[in-house]
């Protein structure tokens, strides 16, 4: 299951099951869980954990030091769950000990070719990360968000769970929970529709998901009192709480 001509650290951790082909680089510090396959010319640096069954393509380089200049070879981690699929030339960065120290990968991702994961990112569940999208440094992404390709998100931003980005987006604020959006910088253009009836949202809820998002957007409140009208709209409605602790939650303000 191991290609001869890859190199192996003897410290690196290596499951039976585990495929790792031709050229491929695993270093000191790494463990790989069983069922993960790591295709050839694929570098992994230590200190990084990889769960079960992930597929890695060739030339990514996974678990690579951060080139934050504030980062000093300080002893971070990358974490990686199950089942994630990553395709051609990815690059994901460890952590730095000016945050948290680990980049995180859920369970369940699909991260596309030429997608960059920055130190200290945390990408939740079910997640699309398409062509060239790239996180820079401390983002958080949602689970079962989706960045289409292009898509640029500033350091510190949150994506919110469900949400949608379009094309060749520029995201420097903070996307709520099943917003949709798109353009250079970042507008907010919908709710994300489309998303949730895929996912098994019945009309009702996304109706008042909608009438949420308009709350929000289109009737010209500030943000406390649009919050103070969602609040009374988690009862009957409980998915609403996503859109509202994703507002609660925001730091850098949200996409308008």
């Amino acid at each position: 299951m191991i290609h001869p001509t890859a190199i192996i650290d003897p410290e690196a951790d290596i499951a039976d099951g585990v495929t790792i082909g031709p050229y491929s680089v695993v270093g000191p510090g790494v463990s790989v869980a069983e069922g993960t396959i790591i295709e050839p010319h694929v570098v992994i640096r230590g200190p990084t954990r990889i769960g079960k069954r992930n597929h890695i393509y060739q030339f990514s380089t996974v678990g690579e030091a951060t080139p934050d200049l504030k980062y000093h070879d300080e002893p971070t981690e990358l974490i990686i769950g199950d089942d994630n699929i990553i395709r051609e030339n990815v690059t994901i960065h460890r952590g730095t000990v000016q945050d948290r120290g680990i980049t995180q990968i859920g369970n369940q991702n699909l991260i596309m070719a030429y997608v960059h994961v920055g130190h200290d990112s945390v990408v939740g569940n079910n997640t699309i990360l398409v062509n060239n999208t790239a996180l820079a440094g401390h983002v958080v992404v949602g689970d079962w968000a989706i960045l289409s390709g292009y898509t640029l998100v500033h350091q510190f931003c949150k994506i919110g769970v469900h949400s949608f980005s379009g094309m060749g987006t520029g995201i420097g604020k903070d996307v709520p929970a099943y917003v949709t959006v798109a353009g250079s910088p970042a507008e907010a253009k919908t709710i994300n529709a489309e998303g949730l009836r895929r996912r098994g949202f019945d009309s009702h809820t996304i109706a008042e998901l909608r009438r949420a998002y308009k709350i929000v957007y289109r009737q010209g409140l500030t943000l406390d009192a649009a919050l103070q009208r969602l609040e009374g709209m988690v009862k009957e409605t409980p998915q609403v709480q996503e859109l509202v602790d994703s507002l609660l939650s925001s730091e850098r303000g949200i996409v308008r």
